[in-house]
């Protein structure tokens, strides 16, 4: 997601469409247009956000964004979201593994 009024954008919509699909064996997983991004979300709780220049963040707690420090991984501002390396975009099961630490830390 982007900031309160920005524009939503192609490269946004296609990264959430994308994201949506790789992560489809998970079941459930939606996306939906928010501020000039898009909200993923398993079920009906978010846990990663696609902000409008494409970049993916999943959301962290003390118990998993150790995963994300250890590789420099940048922060989404002040939201518990961190942004996902390529190296792990570009692998389907890593992928799927980091998505799952998101969606078991959801209350």
């Amino acid at each position: 997601m982007g900031n309160k009024g920005d524009k939503l954008t192609d490269i946004s919509t296609s990264t959430a469409l994308g994201l949506v699909k790789k992560l489809s064996l998970i079941g459930e997983i939606t996306s939906k247009k928010m501020f000039g991004g898009h909200g993923i979300f398993h079920k009906t709780k978010m846990f990663g956000m696609v902000d409008s220049k494409g970049k993916i963040f999943l959301k962290t707690d003390n118990s998993i964004k150790h995963h994300y420090e250890q590789i420099d991984a940048s922060k989404h501002s002040r939201m518990p979201y961190y942004e996902v390396p390529e190296s792990i975009l570009n692998n389907q099961d890593e992928l799927k593994l980091w998505a799952e630490r998101s969606i078991s830390i959801l209350k």
